[in-house]
C-alpha cells in the first residue's frame, strides 16, 4: 500500500460533516453563477458561512433550488475521495490563488463523487450520508456580496 505525501500541516480541524456541507455547496455556487467559490469562509459546528461575489441577490427560489440540491446529493450516498498531485498539475486545474505561501509541490484534491473537487487539507465525511440535512437559515446581499448562512441538522 503507498504512503501518502507527506503535506503542510493544516492550521485547524474541521467539523468534517459541516466542512463537506461547505465544499457541496461552493461547487454548486461555482457552477451555477459562474463566480468562484466563497471568498471568505467562516466554518463552525454548529453554524457556517460563506460570501460570494456576485452582482445581485439570490431569489428565495434560488435559495430553495441550493437547499434541495445539496440534501439530494447527501441522500445520494456519495463517496468522498482524495487525490494526490503536484502543483504543476493543479495549476491547469484549479485556482490557486488562496493557496499558502511555502505549501508543498503535492497538494490533496477532494472529490464529492462527480459534485465538486477541490484542493484541500481539512477534514471531511466518507460518504455524504454522514452530513445529515441541510440548512439554508439566512442569507444576506450587500455591495455584490451574497452571504450565505447554513446549519446541519
Amino acid at each position: 500500500m503507498d504512503t501518502p505525501p507527506v503535506l503542510n500541516q493544516h492550521n485547524k480541524q474541521e467539523y468534517p460533516p459541516m466542512h463537506t456541507a461547505e465544499h457541496l455547496l461552493n461547487g454548486e455556487m461555482a457552477r451555477r453563477y459562474g463566480h468562484g467559490r466563497a471568498f471568505s469562509a467562516h466554518i463552525e459546528r454548529k453554524k457556517s458561512k460563506l460570501d460570494y461575489h456576485l452582482p445581485v441577490a439570490l431569489t428565495d427560489a434560488e435559495i430553495k433550488s441550493l437547499e434541495d440540491y445539496i440534501n439530494n446529493v447527501i441522500k445520494e450516498n456519495v463517496e468522498v475521495t482524495e487525490e494526490y498531485i503536484s502543483q504543476t498539475e493543479a495549476m491547469d486545474r484549479f485556482d490557486m490563488s488562496r493557496l499558502p505561501d511555502g505549501a508543498s509541490q503535492t497538494l490533496r484534491v477532494i472529490h464529492i463523487g462527480t459534485y465538486d473537487q477541490c484542493l484541500c487539507a481539512g477534514s471531511h465525511v466518507k460518504h455524504t450520508c454522514e452530513i445529515g440535512s441541510f440548512r439554508i437559515t439566512s442569507t444576506r446581499w450587500l455591495d455584490g456580496v451574497q452571504r450565505i448562512v447554513f446549519k446541519l441538522d
